[in-house]
């Protein structure tokens, strides 16, 4: 073609036909990328790619996922491997998602405290109000779905997950099953008792309050309905990060009986990790968080009366204070939930134990005084008092978590799953290794149940670390409650059984033999929902057993989190060594010193089906009992209420002062009537707010309320139906000079002529005062 010439030229035509072959290749090219585009319902055009960043206007091509190109759309791939996007650029939702937040409360008055078992601990007032927060993870095309609930109080029980369940089905049918919805408890041990159908716990809490039972069943299925009905497309990202100076190890000679090669992995002998799981809609609309970080609630100590949700619900009234602007606590569609993790050891009082008779240190491995023996020792949190050590410790929690919030890129993707077994756990053949089977035990409590923890100590003379029994109390046990089974006691050793629950069955069984374990996944992160209190190393054993069977069928580098106090409520789960020293946890693992072993190849199996996909395959297990406990409770009846004479329900017996600055405590003292008339008969009831004056309107407006921690609702009862309410307002920093006032709202029963008994409203108002500037 070039002949002899010194330059090769081509012909007009040939340069045609060159430059038709390019663009027929580039068109080509084109056509082959849109066949493997992926196809949305409306046809239009969408990249994928797993992972998403926030970022400016440059970010890696690999972070992106695509949703579609518009007319003003311009993308620009560079060689050095990033997308340049405009602001028209759009981002595909993974999932559908729904929040929800409501009111659990129930009854302020004459209600057992559940957690710390003291029977002098009855509530007689209202520090914050409780609340279940709801959040609901859906595929796209609706055909998985996965709930989660973390509910201020102190553990699930396994009626109220029934009711709960059976609620859900009379709405949704087959939508929220035993399968997909995990009930998890942050364990407050300051809110009302009574919602358990086992002996145990029903002795304790004073025996079945429905009233406090409805509140929280009510609570909890109104948190999920508002999620349901609030569904948007949206994104899931999760973050990780170290919260210090929040919490130390309650039985760290516990601890350290785990082999020295397994501690040296590890920094601490606590987790100091907390998980962040992020949540926003398709547009970027922030829609709320769940936290995971084990720590114990009990901030708030054994001698409070107040009802409260404790260090976690602070750093959620924080966070959703926060993000919730101009709104009064407990409303706004932001819902930020700090649920229990693998908190059995773990305390948030970090000064440690002392006695509090002498103040030497009793960080020893009975946790006794050498002046008043065990029930001397207490530990202590960072603050003046408990309200100020709940308040720093919730504000580390809130304030790490934000920044983890803030900060989060890593995206949830993938499929959902859930896989839910019930279990005998009284009765489980655990493979030790290829030649070693062991079994789980008939639940028994230890002596060292008795002792309490340095969170909250125990009477009479039991202590901690009790590997022999006591003649004394053993006798007391044969006599009043039957002498253990040899064959419990040797199943059980070396823990001294104090009561064999497992062998106590009247009036009805004292402890559960059904059990509930459960894994939800939502793409990459697995969610194991554990009936009960994990140790911190029993925690970290779990966690990698779960994860080695994601990894080992295919499903690498998955985020497994512990969700604490699931579903039913079983205590302790230590480490076999942990048990061997015999603490409290240990004492309170009831179901054996082989009951951690069988938890993790329950869970293991759990996993092999999420991850082989052969979930409908597991045999779903011997269902639970359903007792008829009726009503019987020994909670004082309510009875009419009376004022003094020349009085009338919310009269004001002590007036504010006429002033106040910033930091000082405005307290109105009001005849008052029993709070659980309010609680029986009203939703979601406000028992007080503060209101400031707006003189552009000439009307009053509402600053804080019950919800509020700036506020104190005490309830003091006196003789023959009369009782008195006084309500304080701490007044915090910043608080806006002004005229204010405090109101108290109640019910009083009125007894009528026929026998039976009304609830009638009332209200009563302190005068203005003035609060001024510093």
């Amino acid at each position: 073609m070039c002949g002899k010439r010194s330059k090769c030229s081509f012909s007009r035509l040939e340069v045609i036909l060159i430059v038709c072959l390019v663009l027929m290749i580039m068109v080509t090219v084109v056509l082959l990328v849109l066949h493997f585009l992926d196809k949305e319902s409306n046809g239009k055009l969408s990249y994928f790619s797993p992972t998403i960043a926030p970022c400016s206007n440059v970010c890696p091509v690999q972070q992106f996922k695509l949703k579609r190109y518009r007319s003003s759309t311009y993308v620009e791939i560079f060689s050095h491997g990033v997308i340049s996007a405009s602001s028209d650029f759009e981002v595909i939702p993974n999932y559908l998602l729904g929040v929800g937040r409501a009111d659990c409360t129930g009854p302020v008055a004459e209600i057992p405290l559940m957690g710390y078992a003291n029977p002098d601990q009855v509530g007689s007032g209202l520090l914050t109000r409780l609340y279940s927060r709801a959040f609901i993870v859906a595929e796209l095309n609706d055909s998985r779905r996965v709930v989660f609930v973390s509910a201020d109080i102190g553990m699930v029980s396994q009626k109220l997950r029934l009711e709960v369940l059976k609620k859900l089905k009379s709405k949704y049918g087959e939508l929220y099953r035993q399968d997909n919805v995990i009930l998890s408890g942050t364990h407050t041990h300051s809110g009302p008792g009574g919602y358990f159908q086992y002996t145990l716990f029903w002795i304790t809490s004073k025996g079945l309050i429905r009233p406090s039972l409805n509140a929280i069943v009510n609570g909890i299925v109104k948190s999920i309905d508002i999620a349901h009905q609030n569904m948007k497309r949206g994104r899931l990202f999760i973050n990780r990060g170290t919260v210090e100076n929040s919490q130390i190890n309650r039985s760290p000679f516990s601890y350290l009986e785990n082999p020295a090669s397994e501690r040296s992995r590890y920094s601490s002998d606590t987790d100091k990790e907390m998980v962040v799981l992020k949540m926003v809609d398709g547009n970027g609309q922030e829609l709320g968080l769940i936290s995971w970080f084990a720590v114990h609630p009990v901030s708030m100590n054994n001698t409070n009366h107040l009802v409260n949700s404790d260090n976690v619900g602070y750093a959620s009234y924080l966070f959703e204070q926060e993000k919730n602007k101009g709104m009064l606590p407990g409303e706004g569609s932001f819902v930020a939930a700090f649920a229990s993790s693998n908190l059995g050891d773990v305390s948030p009082n970090t000064k440690g134990p002392f006695c509090v008779n002498t103040g030497e240190s009793c960080n020893n491995p009975q946790s006794t005084c050498s002046v008043g023996g065990a029930t001397m020792c207490m530990a202590m949190g960072p603050g003046n008092d408990m309200f100020d050590s709940t308040r720093i410790i919730g504000q580390n929690i809130y304030l790490k978590a934000r920044e983890l919030y803030e900060e989060a890129s890593q995206e949830v993707t993938g499929p959902l799953s859930s896989a839910h077994q019930w279990v005998n756990m009284s009765d489980v053949s655990v493979e030790l290794n290829a030649t070693h089977t062991v079994k789980t035990c008939k639940p028994a409590l230890g002596h060292s149940f008795a002792a309490g923890t340095v969170d909250g100590v125990g009477v009479f003379n039991f202590t901690q670390g009790s590997v022999e029994g006591d003649p004394f109390w053993d006798e007391i046990r044969d006599q009043l409650l039957g002498e253990p089974s040899n064959e419990t006691k040797a199943c059980h050793k070396p823990k001294p059984i104090l009561f064999s629950t497992g062998e106590m069955t009247r009036p009805h069984p004292w402890h559960p033999d059904i059990v509930d374990v459960q894994i939800a996944a939502i793409g990459s992160l697995a969610i194991v929902a554990v009936p009960g209190e994990f140790t911190t190393m029993s925690g970290r054993r779990l966690r990698e057993a779960v994860k080695r069977e994601f990894d080992s069928h295919g499903t690498p580098k998955t985020d497994v989190i512990i969700a604490g106090l699931c579903n039913v409520y079983t205590h302790y789960i230590t480490t076999y060594e942990e048990y061997q020293v015999q603490r409290y946890e240990a004492a309170s693992t009831i179901y054996g010193p082989h009951t951690l072993s069988a938890y993790i190849q329950l869970y293991r199996g759990l996993a092999r089906a999420i991850a082989t996909d052969t979930v409908q395959d597991l045999p779903r297990g011997p269902e639970p009992p359903v007792f008829n406990i009726g009503n019987v409770t020994l909670v004082p009846p309510l009875s009419a209420d009376r004022v003094p004479a020349n009085k009338t329900f919310g009269g004001v017996l002590q007036d504010a002062r006429q002033q106040y600055q910033a930091r000082e405590v405005a307290e109105v003292t009001f005849v008052g009537a029993n709070p659980r008339n309010s609680a029986e008969n009203a939703t979601e009831h406000n028992f007080l707010t503060v209101e400031r004056y707006a003189s552009t309107s000439e009307s009053w407006h509402v600053v804080q309320n019950d919800a509020s921690w700036d506020t104190r609702f005490y309830w003091t009862k006196g003789l023959l139906g009369r009782s008195n309410v006084t309500i304080e307002w701490h007044i915090p920093f910043g608080t806006e000079p002004g005229v204010y006032r405090i109101r108290y709202f109640g019910h009083y029963r009125k007894k009528l002529f026929n026998n039976r008994a009304v609830s009638v409203p009332f209200e009563g108002t302190s005068s203005a005062f003035e609060i001024t500037t510093l």
